[in-house]
């Protein structure tokens, strides 16, 4: 029987060949988060997208375009006339000075608000950049994860070099909150536990964006995290209580900042992703077959062919194992 790694390979190029829609609308959009089969050079990052008046997504590579993480990190910028908002950082304290670099060429405006929508170290990382004034929220899980954090930094920052520091949330929100910034509403949401137990949205009622954060990734398979801190089943109502919200737009934690209609089809896909780990690997489960041996019986259908899914796959069946148990916190 061949490996797993070699049957989804298999696929790449007929998954490769299907990328491409056909109608002239969407001819030319790519569906996947690969950034080289994207044709981009690692030059062309990070960009800037302007999705409505004074709103942006701030795209930068997760990694370089050799490795196996050749796809982007994503922050939303919300400016106002009494400061800016930014959810999410990036995942190094230069890539994060680099954005707010890059917002201070859009606007004189201050940042006020930091939202952690992930505590990941992929979007926190590079928090201790951000300007001494500005507030952070996140959401209480979230907190006492970087409380935690920050309390191992400075255990392993005894005797030798001081640890980076770590910037610890002053406010939390738990479900909602709305902010009024210059006119701007803003509503931080709990939608519901997905990719961490603390995942915050941000959604603009007045330009119809919903910001997901690591509750959504475009066209880059399901992953449970370094920290393995996702519920996969709970994630795919948190993603349908999203879908329902029927935003204009809906902007992923991971993966390109397509066109409206092409996000809102691939949140979709997205979830159908989820739903395809969660039931099999809730045969698996029912079979009996052992966390080792379950990844080797995943059927995944169409999303084999999907960036990193060979990776991700393994670790995310854990999660729905564990799950399924009621093991997880």
């Amino acid at each position: 029987m061949r490996s797993l790694f070699a049957r989804l390979s298999a696929g790449v190029f007929l998954g490769i060949a299907v990328l491409l829609f056909s109608s002239p609308a969407r001819a030319q959009v790519v569906r996947t988060a690969d950034a080289t089969i994207r044709g981009f050079h690692e030059s062309d990052f990070p960009r800037i997208k302007k999705l409505a008046d004074n709103v942006y997504a701030y795209e930068d590579l997760n990694g370089t375009l050799d490795s196996n993480l050749a796809f982007t990190t994503n922050s939303l910028i919300v400016v106002t006339a009494d400061g800016v908002l930014v959810a999410d950082g990036q995942g190094s304290v230069a890539k994060t000075r680099r954005m707010i670099e890059e917002i201070a060429k859009i606007t004189p405006q201050p940042i006020k608000y930091m939202v952690i929508c992930a505590d990941h170290g992929d979007h926190i990382a590079g928090n201790s950049a951000f300007p001494a004034n500005v507030t952070f929220i996140a959401h209480p899980t979230s907190k006492a994860v970087i409380e935690r954090q920050a309390q191992a930094a400075a255990g392993r920052g005894r005797g030798g070099a001081p640890p980076a520091p770590v910037r610890i949330p002053q406010e939390t929100v738990s479900d909602r909150r709305v902010l009024t910034m210059g006119g701007t509403e803003i509503q931080i949401l709990f939608l519901g536990r997905a990719h961490t137990g603390g995942d915050l949205h941000i959604f603009l009622p007045r330009e119809n964006i919903l910001f997901m954060s690591e509750a959504f990734f475009n066209r880059l398979y399901p992953s449970v995290g370094g920290s393995r801190s996702a519920y996969p089943i709970q994630w795919i109502e948190t993603i349908k209580k999203a879908e329902a919200m029927n935003a204009r737009m809906v902007v992923p934690g991971h993966g390109f900042v397509d066109s409206p209609d092409v996000l809102k089809e691939e949140l979709v896909g997205f979830r159908r992703a989820l739903e395809n780990l969660v039931a099999e690997s809730r045969r698996m489960h029912t079979a009996n077959v052992s966390l080792e041996n379950a990844p080797r019986g995943i059927n995944l259908g169409e999303f084999q062919y999907w960036y990193r899914a060979a990776n991700n796959m393994p670790d995310a069946v854990r999660q729905v194992y564990l799950e399924i148990e009621g093991k997880l916190p």
